[in-house]
């Protein structure tokens, strides 16, 4: 079987949502990764149920599956990027965050995702590391309860600069929370050098809740179009296939919403050119 792909919604920003789905659709992708925010189906605002029964029937019309991610940098805070977290010292910031992953949760139920992805967050400064260990496991611990409960697939993303940033982080969490999942972002594993991004996929296959794929430089953490980096972009579709990896592999090119239009198409191409073997 072919492998699936999907285009991530934060790579879109400068579009309404439904042409955005038009375009990806179009493109011929298998499923639209949908970056929850205030222009793309805003979580937070009233008629969040209507507006994504919609999407569902748009995405069932159009044959389209979908995964769910959280990482919006201002939607909960307008002056501080992607607070608060599952760290934040405040009880009510870090149960802000749950219930936000709860109600992504409930959109990924509704429109039937393959998975919502979420991260850590970063400890603020002063914030014991242990201590926001204990206020991770607690809050994970809730959404993986209430995914469970409504069915729907939770996977932790490790994330460049975040308390969990490598694999190894993730595997350590992994005992402890049962029914969690891997989001395995292919190029975070070049920032961080810990493995190759074809070694990992083959090592944590059988926890893969969702992957990412993109090119990146070695040590930077910069989203690129396929490639302008280092990453053996035809090694990681190798390992997808050679491990049975059925679900969405979603293209994220978070900086290049501004050519949107392009690079849709223009990054399907490029895959598909790999696995014709007509790209390096």
């Amino acid at each position: 079987m072919a492998l699936r792909f999907a285009y991530n919604t934060n790579g879109a920003a400068n579009h309404r949502l439904g042409d955005a789905v038009a375009l990806i659709a179009e493109a011929g992708y298998d499923g639209v990764a949908l970056t929850l925010d205030f222009q793309h189906l805003d979580p937070l605002t009233e008629g969040w149920v209507g507006r994504t029964e919609a999407l569902a029937r748009e995405l069932r019309a159009r044959r389209l599956g979908s995964v769910i991610e959280t990482g919006a940098r201002f939607l909960l805070d307008p002056r501080r990027k992607h607070e608060p977290t599952l760290l934040t010292p405040e009880p009510e910031g870090r149960a802000r965050r749950i219930g936000f992953l709860q109600r992504a949760v409930d959109i990924g139920n509704i429109l039937e995702a393959e998975a919502v992805s979420f991260w850590a967050g970063v400890p603020l400064p002063g914030v014991d590391r242990g201590e926001a260990g204990e206020w991770l496991l607690q809050g994970v611990a809730q959404v993986v309860e209430y995914a469970t409960q409504h069915g729907v697939t939770v996977a932790l993303e490790p994330e460049p600069g975040m308390l969990v940033e490598t694999l190894d982080d993730w595997a350590m969490l992994r005992p402890h929370l049962p029914g969690l999942t891997l989001a395995l972002d292919l190029g975070h594993c070049l920032v961080t050098g810990e493995r190759e991004p074809a070694a990992a996929l083959a090592e944590f296959a059988p926890h893969l809740g969702t992957v990412a794929i993109e090119d990146m430089r070695r040590g930077d953490h910069t989203h690129l179009p396929f490639g302008e980096g280092d990453m053996d972009i035809p090694a990681c579709l190798d390992a997808l296939e050679a491990i049975g990896f059925r679900r969405l592999v979603c293209v994220e090119l978070s900086r290049e919403s501004h050519r949107a239009d392009r690079m849709i198409p223009q990054s399907l191409d490029w895959l598909r050119q790999c696995r014709e073997g007509r790209t390096r």
